[in-house]
């Protein structure tokens, strides 16, 4: 199968030798994404505001590809505190909605750029 490249200026640019996404067949692959602000280029300062910023940036790549939320079939998220979850499971709840993508978290010691906290998606356009 031949992969094409996920390219959008609605979303960050990559910040290292990667596509923002790679689309194979009817599935589509994105990069995980931190709170920066594609405008800017700068990393937001709380979790809650790198929070929006992630969700955001997640929603631009889908539309830049015409999915929405609904065509997300799995979700990584990487956190620096778990002592934040329930804040993604809130704002995870208003992104997301029933039934949900398949969901794997795990704490990590560090993300790039000192961000707090960065999910990857999975998508199929059926």
């Amino acid at each position: 199968m031949k992969k094409a490249i996920v390219q959008t200026d609605l979303a960050p640019k990559a910040i290292g030798p990667y596509s923002q996404g790679v689309r194979v067949g009817d599935f589509f692959f994105f990069s995980g994404q931190i709170g920066i602000d594609p405008a800017t280029g700068e990393l937001n300062k709380s979790f809650d505001e790198q929070l929006d910023q992630v969700l955001s940036n997640i929603d631009s790549l889908l539309k830049s590809e015409k999915l929405t939320h609904d065509n997300v079939i799995k979700t990584t998220i990487f956190m620096t505190d778990l002592g934040q979850f329930s804040r993604v499971n809130a704002a995870y709840e208003t992104f997301f909605h029933s039934p949900y993508p398949s969901r794997s978290t795990v704490q990590v010691a560090a993300l790039p750029k000192g961000a707090l906290i960065e999910i990857e998606v999975i998508a199929v356009n059926s």
